[in-house]
């Protein structure tokens, strides 16, 4: 038997579906790509009403064109809203709480169709879960942590997550372990909510951070997104002394309008996040900031807007993630003064020009700078794609060496959407 795998939204995702991989191939499934597979599993995304269209859209597609193949339909957007998801024509609708018995649901749906949805439990722990990375990629997710309780206003993924939960440290030091033993150079650590990590364990995410480090072929361990109110003087401390941490950090922004992130139940203000920066700045010279910027939020005036373009444009981010509110049934933001859709895409427009020149002032940046460069499999005709410890992508002049090699790159200079340079020296 085949199966294919289709996935939206986060690392974590990616991440969940590489286990879903893992349970199906030891059952005997062969793992294959395209659409034409015998089994065809969707892990959904639900942050957004985009993600569930995108989900439908594949769903019908694919029932489409395999009218004999068993359709799965898992993830946040079933377990967020199981009515919507139970009218659909997947053949499987499970949600985020029983990912290893999903095989056997498959086993089941080929006598009758097979709904199942389990709703998180208080005190839920964290699942069990190993991953061996991704096929042909240098850097490897490994989730550490599940779960948000944080309830921003216009987010439903507590409801699709629940309670935060902590990957075990022995565990995940053994997953470092596995990853390295395979040759990736990169773990990039992922969550949910990553900065809550180890709360109920009496650890913190620095915690992870040398946990992660420990293993000799990692030279890098990278963070997922972080929620600024979290990041205490006190780990900023403890995570400059791993020194194989890169000097970028996801900081999930949402609005630079401190009367938006109130209506939001954001916990910071606009001045907490600029301090955050500025002491992130001091204790990682030429570090970058990337990070998350919500348009047209429910109630958003001209002026508010105008605050939170005018702040994005002074944070000096490298790169900008812009999503346009979109209404999440069951939240408090869905009841609140809805901006006109024509207004929301004006608004996306004018912040999409603060985002490209935000980016191509981080790219020139780099010109002239020798930096350590981690190459992939990406081919551009450029060369070889590789990314510096700050994310910087850089194209290394051919020949080089292969992908998982880091090397010392003089970048010379940028064209469309990366760097470009030739290597000094082979690092390892």
């Amino acid at each position: 038997m085949t199966v294919s795998f289709f996935t939206f939204g986060c690392k974590v995702n990616q991440y969940e579906t590489q286990y879903l991989a893992r349970c199906f191939a030891k059952e005997g499934y062969q793992i294959v790509e395209g659409e034409t597979a015998q089994v065809l599993v969707i892990n959904s995304c639900t942050v957004t009403g985009m993600s569930d269209k995108k989900a439908r859209q594949l769903l019908h597609r694919l029932r489409r064109k395999n009218p004999d193949s068993i359709l799965v339909l898992c993830g946040c957007f079933p377990q967020a809203f199981p009515e919507q998801a139970a009218a659909l024509e997947a053949d499987v609708i499970t949600g985020n709480t029983n990912r290893a018995q999903l095989p056997a649901l498959v086993e089941q749906a080929r006598k009758e169709k097979v709904i199942r949805h389990l709703p998180h439990p208080v005190g839920e722990r964290f699942e069990p879960m190993e991953v061996h990375g991704l096929a042909r990629h240098t850097r490897a997710f490994l989730k550490i942590q599940d779960g948000c309780e944080r309830h921003c206003t216009y987010c439903i993924i507590p409801t699709a997550r629940g309670h935060n939960r902590s990957k075990p440290l022995p565990a995940l030091a053994e997953e470092a372990a596995l990853l390295a033993r395979q040759g990736y150079r990169e773990i990039v650590l992922t969550g949910i909510d990553l900065t809550s990590y180890g709360r109920e364990l009496g650890l913190h995410l620095s915690d992870a951070v040398a946990a992660a480090s420990q293993p000799e072929g990692i030279c890098r361990v990278r963070l997922g997104s972080l929620e600024p109110d979290e990041i205490t003087d006190g780990e900023i401390a403890a995570l400059a002394q791993c020194p194989k941490l890169c000097p970028q950090f996801h900081l999930s922004l949402q609005s630079g309008c401190d009367a938006t992130l109130k209506r939001m139940g954001r916990r910071y203000d606009s001045a907490f996040y600029a301090g955050l920066l500025r002491r992130l700045r001091a204790a990682f010279p030429g570090c970058s900031f990337t990070t998350d910027v919500m348009v047209g939020f429910a109630g958003e005036t001209e002026e508010e807007f105008a605050q939170s373009k005018a702040f994005v444009e002074q944070c000096g981010f490298a790169q900008i993630h812009l999503f346009p509110y979109s209404i999440r049934p069951g939240t408090p933001a869905a009841k609140l003064p809805q901006v006109p859709d024509y207004i929301k895409s004006r608004r996306m427009a004018q912040m999409e020009q603060v985002a490209q020149t935000a980016w191509n002032r981080f790219l020139e940046a780099g010109v002239g700078q020798v930096q350590q460069v981690l190459l992939e499999s990406t081919l551009t005709p450029q060369g070889r794609l590789g990314h510096t410890a700050d994310y910087r992508p850089v194209a290394v002049a051919l020949p080089c060496p292969d992908r998982g090699n880091l090397v010392s790159v003089q970048i010379q200079g940028t064209e469309k959407e990366a760097c470009f340079g030739i290597v000094l020296e082979k690092n390892g």
